[in-house]
């Protein structure tokens, strides 16, 4: 039985554990799909490069509230999608040649499941073995095994997820989106914007429902005027009629209606790989979610074993995904005794995400809801886009930011929508990080008149919080 010093399985972020430290151990990489993990081949990556050229169409019909108006843009969908694989597709296989070129490093790519404690066997029935284990197995797009018909994900038959809908051929007249999260309204963005007629089914009465209310709602009705949204819908029942897809959808009133299309979009959420892995077989506890147990170390419930990524994760983010292999490589390291030092600890406090819609919403931190229910003491205010400078240039009536923070002025969470919602967060994001306070932030830097930042600026001014000596103000 082949036995190594460390055994990584997965090449998403854990192919970023093998750093200059561990360099020189024996090292076995298991991967049955693509190098590079769900981020480079199936998710923020190839996604993103999609919403950009989706953004420029979406940009060019909205310029009409500034004067400007352009022809019916011509979509080339071959270049588009050749352009997003023909970048990525070298990057996975050049990581695996990498690899592979390394003396040290095995590479395995079959799948593997636990037999017992850091002893994998593979499909081919090979059993290895390691001194330390790390499962960064990623995640999965989830099918529909309630909804008859769509049991099963048949990318042949028109019915597919994230994973293969960027690969399609050509673009279809039609597209059905069942689903309301992040990946099924960047989706929905990208080809309604292609010319797609898309309709969008979601079974809660607003989008993104792990939103402020307030951006749900926003971005609810923004996208009832790009498509055709269906909210409080579920599937009951779906079937392949020659070339179209018919789908009975029913509606919150109990009424049903069959939505016909060639291509049905199943975004309704990614599940953890670890019931994938026989974990048990480790030692490894699974929670009711699926998720591979670990503590604040990033070690499972079994022995010199680590996790990290979507497996363990309840974000699922490769951002968190990152910093979580680098608290991994700086723990195994000190197992290891590479490093004389203590092992570091994962920071989860302030984890944020994007949605790259149209327009992007961006948040961290807990909702109003959620703080009130933990019954934590905030105030909060709401700083419109429209009411900057650069918002007028934009003629922008609908982008907002809303931040939380504590009555002693330390930011709590920060919830927007609008143009570059991911970038006009970031300042937040660090001040909360680094327990700046509000009014300092506000006021002990220059923000750059009239770009869009003084949103950040004026939000955090407009907080009733005591200020630094201890008095109250705005």
């Amino acid at each position: 039985m082949p036995h190594h010093d460390i055994v990584i399985i997965g090449t998403g972020s854990g192919n970023s554990l093998v750093t200059p430290e561990l360099e020189g151990l024996d090292i076995a990489i298991i991967e049955e799909g693509r190098f590079g993990g769900t981020c480079l081949n199936v998710g923020c990556i190839p996604t993103k490069m999609f919403v950009v050229p989706a953004d420029r169409v979406a940009e060019a019909a909205d310029a009409a509230r500034l004067g400007v108006t352009f022809a019916e843009p011509t979509i080339d969908w071959p270049a588009i999608r050749d352009r997003v694989f023909g970048r990525i597709d070298p990057i996975a296989d050049g990581g695996e040649a990498y690899r592979r070129s390394q003396d040290f490093v095995t590479v395995y790519d079959q799948h593997a499941r636990f037999v017992g404690e850091r002893t994998l066997r593979l499909a081919d029935g090979t059993e290895v073995s390691g001194d330390l284990v790390v499962v960064a197995a990623g995640s999965r797009a989830r099918a529909l095994p309630d909804v008859p018909g769509l049991e099963r994900i048949d990318p042949e038959r028109g019915l597919h997820t994230s994973d293969t809908i960027m690969r399609l051929e050509a673009l279809p007249p039609r597209m059905l989106v069942l689903g309301g999260g992040f990946v099924a309204c960047e989706f929905v963005h990208v080809f309604a914007s292609f010319g797609v007629a898309v309709t969008q089914v979601q079974r809660s009465d607003v989008l993104l429902t792990g939103e402020e209310r307030v951006v749900s709602e926003a971005v609810t009705a923004m996208a009832r005027r790009r498509s055709d949204l269906r909210t409080s819908t579920r599937p009951r029942l779906a079937e392949r009629v020659g070339d179209v897809w018919r789908v009975t959808v029913e509606d919150g009133d109990g009424q049903t209606e069959v939505l016909e299309a060639e291509v049905v979009l199943l975004a309704v959420g990614r599940a953890p790989n670890g019931d994938r892995l026989d974990a048990e077989q480790a030692g490894i506890e699974l929670d009711a979610e699926g998720l591979v147990v670990v503590d604040s170390e990033q070690r499972t419930t079994a022995p010199r074993t680590w996790a990290l990524g979507d497996v363990c994760s309840p974000w699922q983010l490769k951002h968190v995904a990152n910093h979580e292999a680098r608290v991994v490589a700086h723990n195994l390291a000190v197992a290891l005794g590479k490093l004389d030092a203590p092992p570091q600890h994962s920071d989860h406090r302030f984890v944020p995400h994007a949605v790259f819609s149209y327009p992007q919403v961006a948040s961290f931190g807990p909702t109003a809801v959620q703080l009130e229910a933990a019954d934590v003491p905030f105030v909060t205010t709401t700083q419109s886009y429209g009411d900057v400078a650069y918002g007028w240039a934009l003629e922008d009536q609908e982008g907002f930011l809303t931040v939380h923070a504590s009555p002693d002025g330390q930011i709590l969470a920060a919830h927007c929508v609008g143009m570059m919602a991911s970038t006009v967060i970031q300042p937040l994001i660090q001040a909360a990080s680094f327990g700046q306070h509000a009014h300092e932030v506000a006021r002990g830097q220059y923000w750059i008149h009239p770009a869009l930042a003084e949103v950040v600026e004026n939000a955090l001014l407009g907080l009733r919080v005591s200020a630094p000596d201890g008095t109250t103000g705005s």
